[in-house]
């Protein structure tokens, strides 16, 4: 090969060595190119998950404290501080829309802390979050309102000057022209349908992104979620230990507070006193005017309680027509005072239709009549009820216990009862339960006396539940209270209702606890056990005669198809029949080995349908009456 043509062919070949270069110059600059766009598109999606991330934390946020059950107030507060702190807005708050007898105003329930709103207050002579706003029809935020829609607003002064028109126009001004915000986005929120207020967000930016807006709807969701709560929180709270019909503490309420005040009193060895009070002629009210004007009276009783009890004071609607007051502080001279001012304020009282109303009162002193607190609230009791004996309308100052409590007549009885051993019963159990009614010193004979006769009612009837006697025996008093049946009548009513189903003790267990009809050969032994009771067990005791014939008697029928002997209508004592009531409405609630247990409202209906036959009518109205109260 010629010398030309070898640098031809040299020549041919660097050619092709620079085209491959050139094209792979070009190939290796697109892909310079598409990596630095893909280096940008990476920086971007970064930033957007770092800002869903920080969103994503803040409902997290959010979501937790609402776990946490923390105060409302203490939740806002976090969420306007995190949205401020995490998105990098320069303030938010959250304004509540509020109603008084002047009219709607507006209050900022919480704010971010930051330099932003530190400037404004100062500026403006006081914080924001102090003053009442005022609402405009025309403002961002009632436009927000009534569109339900997330708004922008760039107009900062006017937003400023709509709710605190006070303000002059040259510090709103200034406000403005040294805050870096250029727009304030306002959220409507709205809990169970109902409109509640904004949350506000001041931003560095004019304009408002679609994801932006999605984020911040789903926020303001997390807020009224966290406010819905809140309120359903309160309002369970204060159903808890509320009276529904007057707004009073219950009794719940109110004897979990009395032990709290018993310490305190034993500790710092300071009396308080106890004021009860029991509605003058409550059933007349309703036989008469119906119940809506006897919930009326209840009410006023009430309001006159609120209106002159001191604001230490705890005062609570016990059930039906009773009320207790404790005055913290206060001995029996002061209590007395503060009982009359109550008597007197309730008598000046005029209700429409039913005219004036009036209460019988009792008082008694923690450490100066009892230190212990069961006999306290007796002796209130017995106070009420002697000044509804001796006419009504006056406050009575209660008096020592008597020497021989109805407690005392209870506990000799069991004792009597177990030490004859003419009852078949497990001799340890046996021993246990004397030794209990032989230490009452050390606990509270009422307590004990309730337990002694649980016990003893789970030996032929396993499905009891503890603490029913206790339930049966204040109920039967406060239905024996309705009809002002004399106090000694109703300290045989609560022995008897400890005593009146022990007969049940003395029959075979295989008919007691049958889970098949029983036949007629066992039902007859069944209805001997008020018999069996009366005579064979409680007649050897010489001091409880005026018990058993209420005992001997709770099983007859108010139209005579009851036993043991065939009574009807009042030849049957009324004790009797609100044994009868009772035990019937918490065997119907009771599971029993035949049926599962009903509830409150369905036992009501059965025993509806006996009134007039297994019971006075009158008297299945005022048990209604009662049970509806707690149920």
């Amino acid at each position: 090969m010629s010398f030309f043509d070898n640098l031809k062919d040299i020549y041919r070949k660097v050619s092709e060595v620079e085209s491959a270069i050139y094209h792979n110059k070009q190939d290796y600059l697109e892909v310079y190119e598409r990596n630095i766009q893909l280096e940008k598109e990476i920086e971007e999606r970064t930033k957007e998950l770092n800002l869903a991330n920080k969103r994503m934390l803040t409902l997290q946020h959010i979501w937790d404290m609402m776990n946490a059950s923390r105060p409302l107030q203490s939740v806002l507060e976090t969420i306007v501080n995190n949205i401020q702190g995490e998105l990098g807005y320069l303030h938010c708050n959250i304004i509540k829309k509020c109603e008084d007898e002047k009219g709607t105003y507006l209050t900022v329930l919480a704010q971010s802390n930051d330099d932003s709103i530190k400037r404004v207050d100062k500026l403006i002579k006081g914080p924001i979050q102090a003053r009442k706003l005022i609402y405009s029809k025309d403002s961002v935020y009632a436009k927000a309102e009534e569109v339900r829609q997330i708004l922008l607003t760039t107009d900062i002064g006017e937003t400023l000057k709509s709710v605190i028109p006070e303000v002059p126009d040259e510090t709103i001004e200034e406000v403005v022209e040294g805050s870096p915000s250029k727009s304030i986005i306002t959220v409507p929120l709205f809990t169970r349908n109902t409109h509640f207020g904004w949350f506000n967000v001041f931003s560095s930016r004019k304009e408002l992104t679609e994801g932006e807006t999605d984020f911040l709807t789903i926020f303001a969701q997390q807020i009224e979620m966290a406010i819905t709560i809140a309120d359903l929180f309160e309002e369970v709270k204060s159903q808890a230990v509320s009276d529904s019909l007057t707004g009073l503490y219950n009794r719940r309420y109110f004897e979990e507070y009395l032990k709290k005040e018993v310490r305190r009193a034993l500790r710092q060895k300071q009396p308080f006193s106890i004021i009860g009070l029991d509605l003058d002629h409550l059933k007349e009210i309703n036989d008469k005017y119906g119940h809506a004007y006897g919930d009326l009276a209840i009410k006023t009783v009430a309001n006159v309680l609120k209106k002159n009890a001191r604001s230490i004071d705890t005062a609570a609607r016990m059930g039906g027509e009773e009320f207790n007051v404790i005055l913290p502080g206060v001995e029996s001279e002061g209590a007395m005072v503060a009982a009359e001012r109550m008597r007197k304020a309730l008598e000046e009282e005029k209700l429409d239709t039913i005219g004036n109303i009036t209460a019988s009162i009792g008082v008694a002193t923690f450490l100066e009549h009892s230190d212990n607190i069961e006999d306290i609230l007796e002796l209130t009791d017995q106070a009420m009820y002697q000044s509804k004996r001796n006419g009504r309308n006056q406050v009575t100052l209660a008096k020592p216990i008597s020497e021989t409590s109805w407690q005392e007549i209870a506990i000799n009885t069991f004792t009597d009862i177990l030490s004859r051993h003419n009852i078949p019963i497990n001799p340890e159990i046996s021993e246990e339960l004397k030794s209990k009614l032989k230490n009452t010193q050390n606990e509270i004979p009422k307590e004990v006396l309730y337990s002694v006769a649980d016990i003893l009612t789970q030996t032929y009837n396993p499905l009891h539940h503890k603490g029913a006697i206790k339930s049966k025996v204040l109920l039967a008093v406060s239905l024996a209270k309705r009809f002002d049946l004399p106090k000694d009548d109703i300290d045989n009513l609560r022995i008897a209702m400890l005593l009146y189903d022990i007969g049940n003790l003395m029959l075979p267990q295989e008919i007691l606890q049958k889970t098949t009809p029983l036949t007629e050969e066992e039902r007859s032994h069944i209805k001997e056990h008020p018999i069996i009771a009366a005579r064979e067990i409680l007649q050897p005791i010489s001091y409880i005669q005026d018990i058993i014939p209420i005992i001997e008697h709770h099983h007859e029928n108010w139209d005579g198809s009851g036993y043991p002997s065939k009574m009807s209508k009042d030849e049957i004592p009324m004790t009797s029949q609100i044994i009868l009531i009772v035990d019937a409405y918490f065997a119907l609630t009771e599971p029993r080995a035949y049926r599962a247990e009903l509830t409150p409202k369905q036992a009501l209906e059965v025993i509806k349908q006996d009134a007039g036959k297994k019971w006075n009518n009158a008297l299945v109205q005022e048990f209604i009456s009662l049970i509806d109260h707690d149920i």
